[in-house]
């Protein structure tokens, strides 16, 4: 994440003039994470879904960010907005 913030990085590597800028840490990984729910085998992407649209729904709106890793070395990355 703080290479987000480096402009050399951001120069050099991404092709911009300017650094992306700083990433609010609080909102990351606001309740946890699979492993801290104990990693359910087969339901972790379930899980992870539906405790998204809880907060959007805690929230009353927004949007959010998630990714789910699966068998294989495969994923999904996903934009969930109420």
């Amino acid at each position: 994440l703080k290479a987000w913030e480096d402009t050399d990085y951001c120069k050099t590597r991404l092709g911009l003039d300017a650094p992306l800028g700083a990433i609010d840490r609080s909102r990351l990984n606001v309740k946890g994470s699979s492993l801290a729910a104990g990693h359910p085998f087969a339901a972790t992407g379930g899980r992870i879904v539906a405790n998204l649209a809880k907060l959007l729904d805690a929230a009353g709106k927004g949007r959010g960010l998630i990714s789910i890793c699966a068998a294989g070395g495969q994923g999904v990355t996903a934009i969930i907005e109420r």
